[in-house]
C-alpha cells in the first residue's frame, strides 16, 4: 500500500535508501522496505545523532545516498548549515511537521532537488497524503501536504461528522489500507480514535481522526492548519497556534517560528513566540510586531517574542516544545533605553514592568510593543488610578502607551481635575454669601428652565 501504485518517491535498484529513523518509529518502514522491495541499497546510519550535521554529509558521500528522509526541522537544519549534503542526492522526503517553503524553494531551485512533503501519522503507516514539488513554480507561500496516496482515503469532517466545503477548515480523518488495528491493551483509546466509516461500502471499514485540521485547497490539495489540541483558548478567545505561527513566518528574516501559551506564573497565561532568524541576519523584533500586528487581531499577538540560535528537537528531530525557554524578561524596545525622567515616569515605568514581567521599562518603551494586551490595559488603567487618582480612558490608552505618553495624560488629567476642583470651590463660596432668599430663586429659575 505505501509503495505500489504511488509517486510521492522513486523506487528501484539505481536508488540508494538512508536509514536514519530508529526502527521503532514508523519512518523506518518507508527507508528499509523502500530500497529494499525494488532492488535498491540501503545505508544503515551510524548509532549517533543526525543532528550531527557533518556526520550527515560525510555518510550520504562516503556511501552515495541518493534519497533520505528528513523531518522538518533536521531539513531546514542542513539546508542552513550544511547544504552542501543535499548534492549528490536525486530525491528527498521530508516532513513530521510544517515544513519551511523558504528551504523547500531553495533546495528546488539551487539543488534542481525533487522534494516531497509527506504527511501522516503512526496510525496510517508513514504517509498518507504527500505533495511533491519538482518545479519552484510549485513552492507558494506554504507547503501543502498534498493528496492522498494509492489505496487511501481522506476526509474532512465537521462535528458531526459530516464533510466540510470546499475551503473551509475541518478535522482530517483517514481511511484505506494502511490504517493500524488500533492501540494495545488500549480498548478505550481505540474506540475513541478509530471510527466506523460512514461512506465506506464494505462492512467493518473504519476511519482513523488525526485530530488535525486542513482545508481543501481550489487546486484539488489539502493544506494544513494546525493540530486541533494546539487551538487553545486565552482569555476568553479561540487562538490557532498555526495561524500565530504562519504571520510569524511571513516575515522574510524569519526561517522557523513556533508559539505556544505558558502558564510560567499560576493563573497568568501568555501567547509566547519563539523565532529563529534567516543566517546571518540581524532581526528587530520590532518589525516582527509591525507584520503581526497587520495580519492578526490583538488578542493573538503574542506577549513575548524569543529570538533562538535554532529550535530545540527531539530524539526524532521534531520540535522539542517543552524545552523552550520561559521568556527572560529582556523584552525588545522600541528605541534606545532611555530611562525614566521624573517621578510620574518612573512610577509608570514601575507598574508597567510589573504588569509585564519586565526588568526595565524606559520612557519610549510602548506598553503593547513589549507585549502588553487588552486584559493588561485595564489593570493598568487601574492601577493608574489607584496611584495618581485620575481616570485615564482605556481609548487612550491605545493611541498613546508609552511611559512618555502615559506621564502626559496623567499631568493633563491630573491638571484638569485640579482645574475643575479649584472652579467647584469658587462657586460654592460664591454659594456661601447668598441669601436663603437669592438661592432658593435660583433654584426656582433652575427648575422653570428645565435644566
Amino acid at each position: 500500500r505505501l509503495f505500489h501504485g504511488n509517486d510521492f518517491a522513486r523506487f528501484g535498484p539505481d536508488e540508494s535508501f538512508l536509514l536514519i529513523a530508529p526502527i521503532s518509529f514508523d519512518a523506518s518502514t518507508l527507508e528499509v522496505w523502500g530500497p529494499l522491495l525494488f532492488g535498491g541499497r540501503l545505508v544503515v546510519f551510524p548509532p549517533q545523532s543526525p543532528s550531527d550535521l557533518k556526520l550527515l554529509r560525510r555518510v550520504i558521500e562516503e556511501h552515495q545516498v541518493t534519497a533520505t528522509f528528513l523531518t522538518a526541522g533536521l531539513f531546514s537544519q542542513v539546508v542552513d548549515l550544511e547544504p552542501d549534503a543535499l548534492k549528490g542526492l536525486r530525491q528527498v522526503l521530508t516532513g513530521g511537521d510544517v515544513v519551511s517553503a523558504p528551504h523547500v524553494r531553495r533546495v528546488v531551485e539551487q539543488f534542481a532537488l525533487p522534494v516531497t512533503n509527506g504527511y501522516g501519522p503512526t496510525e496510517s503507516t508513514v504517509f498518507a497524503v504527500c505533495f511533491r514539488m519538482t518545479r519552484p513554480d510549485q513552492v507558494g507561500a506554504s507547503i501543502p501536504i498534498g493528496a492522498p496516496i494509492a489505496n487511501t482515503q481522506v476526509y474532512l469532517l465537521d462535528d458531526a461528522l459530516a464533510p466540510v466545503p470546499l475551503g473551509a477548515p475541518g478535522e482530517l480523518f483517514i481511511g484505506g489500507d494502511g490504517l493500524a488495528r488500533g492501540y494495545l491493551s488500549r480498548p478505550d483509546l481505540t474506540a475513541e480514535r478509530f471510527v466506523p466509516n460512514p461512506f465506506a461500502s464494505e462492512p467493518g471499514a473504519r476511519l482513523y481522526r488525526t485530530g488535525d485540521l486542513a482545508r481543501w485547497r481550489e487546486d484539488g490539495t489539502l493544506e494544513f492548519l494546525g493540530r486541533l489540541d494546539h487551538q487553545v483558548k486565552l482569555r476568553g478567545f479561540r487562538i490557532e497556534l498555526a495561524e500565530v505561527e504562519a504571520a510569524l513566518a511571513s516575515h522574510p528574516l524569519v526561517r522557523q517560528a513556533v508559539a505556544l501559551v505558558r502558564e510560567d506564573v499560576p493563573g497568568d497565561k501568555r501567547l509566547v513566540a519563539y523565532v529563529v532568524a534567516q543566517p546571518e541576519q540581524s532581526l528587530d523584533v520590532t518589525s516582527l510586531r509591525d507584520i503581526l500586528r497587520e495580519r492578526l487581531p490583538e488578542f493573538m499577538r503574542p506577549s513575548a517574542i524569543v529570538m533562538l540560535d535554532a529550535l530545540p528537537l527531539t530524539s526524532n528531530a521534531k520540535v522539542d516544545r517543552k524545552a523552550l525557554p520561559a521568556p527572560d524578561g529582556a523584552a525588545p524596545v522600541r528605541a534606545a533605553y532611555e530611562a525614566p525622567r521624573n517621578d510620574i515616569e518612573r512610577q509608570l515605568a514601575t507598574i508597567c514592568g510589573e504588569l509585564l514581567r519586565v526588568e526595565r521599562v524606559g520612557v519610549h518603551d510602548g506598553f503593547f510593543e513589549l507585549g502588553g494586551h487588552s486584559l493588561l490595559a485595564t489593570q493598568l488603567v487601574s492601577r493608574i488610578r489607584s496611584t495618581f487618582g485620575v481616570e485615564l480612558p482605556l481609548r487612550d490608552l491605545f493611541e498613546a502607551s508609552t511611559v512618555a505618553e502615559l506621564s502626559l495624560s496623567v499631568l493633563h488629567l491630573t491638571a484638569a481635575q485640579q482645574a475643575s476642583e479649584a472652579e467647584l470651590e469658587s462657586v460654592l463660596e460664591q454659594f456661601e454669601q447668598l441669601s436663603e432668599e437669592e438661592l432658593q430663586a435660583l433654584l426656582d429659575a433652575e427648575s422653570s428652565s428645565g435644566s
